[in-house]
């Protein structure tokens, strides 16, 4: 699925039994742009990988001063480096597409949605919360989407860097080995929190716009009984309330950005200092040494996209939930139909007289909007 051939001629049939039963049909669906994005991020990643390796044969070719040796060192480089921005340009182009395909086939299912519920959708749903989840949760939902690939992509290359260095020097790469489960792992325990520190600043979020939207809605009424100042002091608490919970939940995803950052760096000086006792004893080659330290280095890129995960997974859950809960209303028997017989025939509006006549398009201009939204409600239910 490309961007130009948006919309969907049917965005589909929705697991609606939970929020991450919904993100998992979301990702079935969208099959073969993950695979390309997965596919692109592999070539990313490797290529990546592969530069510690060409800067230690350089390192290694300049100590033995070989030119043959360092010209080769210095091809692979080149070619890395293309196969790097090519990889780079096209996991950006296919994830960037998966997020925008994604969050659209949502937007659709809730178009739907509010289009055969119509009226009775706002009787059960807030109307801020319907705004709240066409707009914030649409976009938090297709960042989930498109990480996944990502992240499926760096995993693998971690583990292809792993290996190759227990492979290619064990006395060093068995340490970064056993080292990069830790990492990887270490900032589960704050997920949790994180996850209800988050969930707590998205619903604050979700009535925050929910009181906005119903103010907006009720202004002209407000206006008229003298009640505007109660109501935006009413958005001023709830406001100063979701900026506390972003707060919060702020200092909790620094909290897992610093221990992503402390750890690795333990590794680094622990990998520095037990190497160049290697190097000093004449056990590795300084070209060696590079490689390793190199590649260590630039793991800490594709761990990045562990955090990037949690985090994505952490916000889109939620804003899955609250999408489940429009997606799976449904219009009752007695909303649809009168004593279980569709209608049919003209429509006639007691109240003001107006008469739409079967099969013809019927315009009604009301110099009162309260009225047309009350002529409009009985009229079409």
């Amino acid at each position: 699925m490309q961007i130009r051939d948006l919309p969907y001629s049917d965005p589909g049939d929705p697991d609606v039994r939970s929020g991450p039963r919904f993100l998992f049909w979301l990702g079935r669906n969208q099959l073969g742009g993950q695979l390309k994005s997965l596919s692109w991020g592999l070539l990313h990643q490797l290529g990546i990988a592969g530069l510690p390796v060409t800067v230690g044969l350089a390192v290694q070719a300049v100590i033995d001063r070989s030119g043959g040796r360092l010209a080769l060192a210095g091809g692979l480089i080149v070619a890395l480096g293309v196969l790097i921005a090519v990889g780079d340009t096209m996991l950006h182009r296919t994830a960037v597409t998966n997020w925008i395909t994604a969050a659209a086939r949502v937007q659709q299912l809730l178009a739907r949605k509010t289009a055969e519920l119509g009226s009775a959708l706002t009787r059960r749903v807030a109307a801020g919360e319907v705004v709240a989840v066409s707009t914030g949760d649409v976009e938090k939902i297709g960042w989930f989407v498109e990480a996944l690939s990502r992240f499926a992509a760096a995993a693998t290359a971690l583990v292809v860097i792993c290996v190759g260095l227990a492979i290619y020097l064990p006395s060093l790469g068995l340490m970064v080995a056993l080292a990069m489960p830790v990492l990887a792992l270490a900032v589960l325990p704050l997920l949790p929190r994180a996850t209800r520190r988050a969930d707590e600043q998205r619903e604050k979020a979700g009535k925050a716009t929910e009181l906005a939207s119903d103010t907006v809605a009720g202004l002209r009424v407000l206006r008229g009984i003298g009640g505007e100042e109660l109501f935006l002091g009413r958005y001023r608490r709830a406001s100063q309330e979701v900026r506390r919970a972003a707060v919060r939940s702020a200092r909790m995803w620094a909290l897992i950005s610093a221990v992503q950052v402390l750890l690795p760096g333990i590794l680094l000086i622990s990998l520095v200092w037990y190497g160049a006792t290697l190097a000093r004893d004449g056990r590795i080659d300084v070209g060696q040494l590079v490689t390793v330290y190199s590649a260590a280095t630039l793991m800490l890129f594709p761990l990045r996209h562990f955090e990037e995960i949690a985090m994505a997974y952490s916000f889109s859950r939620p804003s899955a939930q609250r999408a489940v809960r429009v997606l799976s209303l449904h219009r009752s028997a007695q909303e649809a139909t009168v004593e279980g017989v569709t209608p049919t025939g003209d429509l006639y509006d007691p109240a003001t007289g107006l008469m739409a006549p079967r099969g013809q398009f019927t315009a009604v201009v009301c110099g009162d909007p309260d009225e047309a939204g009350r002529l409009a409600e009985r009229l079409g239910g």
